[in-house]
């Protein structure tokens, strides 16, 4: 009987981000398939097709009307796992993406310093949980992306306006996360991209006029001049190697962290993006390829 050749199998539920990743494999020469997440129906019983399965899914698959991806992707890993299939970023580094909660218990335990936050399910302590913080400070929601309903209030009061007010975007799964606000000591973020044990690089992102809405991805490029999103050169800091611990002690093989160098001397992380993307102003100058070290990481998967 005639063997069915191995595939990367790209686990995820929106197209527009796919053709940088589509280019890469194709440039390394790897054969790859995306399989789309969001509906459809799963045999259990059947045995997976034979490859590596990357998943992808988005804590913001919700905004693009995929409101069910997250879970379909939980049926489909574990269906995965349990058969023994080789998996990237499975089912455990799926929880991380999708609850920033999960996200900042683990690093605070792994001895990273994190924002001081307060978890609030539903709305009616909302204001409440809010008195106990100093302002300025930050709402967001437990299961983002993008930087979607992330807002920095200075008083309570002006959180209780947007609270009554039409722009307010309740959280999809009822948790919002109260933040101190971590003031930056230059108006930039940090993001370090790591891929199978490596450092890919790490970039810049400009908070004075991004805000928070910062997607690196081609799909929210903006016509930005300078751009927002820059390479961060000769960046070695040994934040990079608890990192690497980090991901590795959580089965996270493709991951950008995120963190803040704040006014008063802290290195604040705040975001693990497990659905990391790369930029195209930065690719075109950085040394290495972020797509293209996806590619032979996943190439060299296929070929054990």
């Amino acid at each position: 009987m005639r063997r069915q050749p191995s595939t990367v199998y790209v686990l995820h539920e929106n197209p527009d981000w796919y053709p940088p990743f589509a280019a890469a494999f194709d440039a390394e020469g790897v054969p790859h398939e995306p399989w789309l997440l969001g509906d459809g129906t799963l045999d259990l019983n059947a045995v997976p097709p034979p490859g590596v399965f990357w998943s992808r899914m988005s804590a913001s698959a919700h905004t693009r009307g995929h409101v069910h991806a997250k879970d379909h992707t939980r049926a489909v890993l574990a269906w995965l796992e349990a058969s023994g299939a080789r998996v990237v970023n499975g089912r455990r580094v799926l929880e991380l993406e999708v609850s920033k909660i999960d996200q900042l218990t683990a690093l605070e335990a792994a001895g990273f310093d994190v924002p001081y936050t307060l978890a609030v399910v539903g709305s009616g302590d909302l204001l409440a949980a809010a008195r106990k913080l100093p302002a300025p400070f930050v709402s967001k929601h437990n299961q983002g992306g993008k930087g979607l309903g992330v807002k920095r209030f200075d008083s309570v009061e002006e959180y209780a306006e947007y609270l009554e007010s039409p722009g307010y975007q309740p959280p999809v799964d009822g948790i919002t996360l109260l933040q101190e606000y971590v003031r930056p000591a230059e108006p930039f973020i940090t993001r370090v991209e790591l891929v199978g044990g490596e450092l890919v690089y790490a970039i810049t992102a400009d908070v004075g006029r991004g805000g928070f809405e910062l997607c690196p991805a081609d799909a929210c490029a903006v016509d930005d001049d300078p751009p927002l999103f820059a390479l961060r050169k000769d960046f070695d800091h040994p934040v990079i190697g608890r990192y690497l611990d980090f991901a590795a002690a959580h089965g996270i093989e493709i991951a950008g962290f995120e963190f803040i160098e704040s006014a008063d001397g802290r290195l604040v992380t705040y975001d693990v993006n497990t659905n990391t993307n790369y930029n195209p102003d930065v690719e075109a100058t950085a040394p290495r390829s972020g797509p293209r070290m996806i590619a032979q990481f996943l190439g060299r998967l296929l070929e054990q």
